[in-house]
């Protein structure tokens, strides 16, 4: 750019920083066709920013295919001057599911780890959320629009279970369910970092991750408005065509 505009490499570099421009980075972006997307939005930021009263909010979701990842090679660890560094190269030793329910008032996290990813688990995850809320508070659920959260065994289980409120997220809008955030934690700060040699050897050190991250919770702390999201979003929309907006 610098040869084609005549001026110096230097220059370009401070018009850059002036102005925020960083084009060596590039993200993605999905643009949700679900025709409720104001509603499940305005419900959903809702309950973040104003919680009901007698009520606890927990965010649902699953982290599917865990692997039990084995390093060819040990784990060098953290030196002045050097980070810690892990082998290319690993083994497979299987994998697991994680279901997470994370209440938005106080950070902690209900967890369980099944093996198949089907209906009859997440009713049995449902039955643990029911076990660890006290019986004098409703549950409100965020989730997302996943085949198995409609099935028919878990619309049975909602009609036994009325103090749970299920509100879904639109589709394609994973970034509203706030549980994502306690993932993207769990597989920096400890899935990426750790070698594991059995599916066995997984679920024990996600669990006694989970188990501490318990003991000091940090709730992760909503702050965007309907109106903003909407505004956000139809900024980019004109800069999209073909969008209809």
């Amino acid at each position: 750019m610098a040869a084609a505009a005549g001026v110096s490499a230097w220059s370009v570099h401070r018009i850059w920083r002036a102005f925020g421009l960083k084009p060596h980075l590039t993200e993605e972006f999905k643009v949700s066709p679900d025709p409720q997307f104001i509603e499940k939005v305005r419900d959903v930021v809702g309950l973040y920013l104003n919680p009901p009263e007698a009520a606890v909010v927990l965010c649902v979701d699953e982290k599917t295919g865990i692997q039990a990842l084995d390093r060819a090679a040990p784990v060098l660890p953290l030196m002045p001057g050097t980070p810690q560094r892990r082998a290319h190269d690993y083994r497979r030793h299987g994998a697991t599911d994680l279901f997470a329910a994370l209440d938005t008032a106080s950070g902690k996290v209900i967890a369980s780890m099944t093996a198949p990813h089907r209906a009859e688990e997440f009713r049995k995850f449902l039955d643990l959320i029911d076990k660890e809320v006290p019986d004098g508070l409703d549950v409100r659920i965020v989730l997302d629009n996943v085949s198995t959260h409609k099935t028919a065994m878990i619309q049975r289980w909602r009609l036994r279970h009325p103090r749970f409120k299920f509100h879904f997220t639109p589709t394609y809008s994973s970034w509203m369910n706030l549980v994502e955030r306690w993932f993207s934690e769990l597989t920096t700060k400890r899935l990426r970092r750790g070698t594991h040699t059995s599916v066995r050897d997984l679920k024990a050190s996600i669990n006694a991750w989970t188990d501490n991250w318990n003991q000091d919770p940090r709730p992760f702390v909503w702050h965007k408005s309907a109106d903003e999201i909407f505004e956000t979003m139809a900024t980019y929309l004109q800069r999209i065509p073909q969008t209809g907006h």
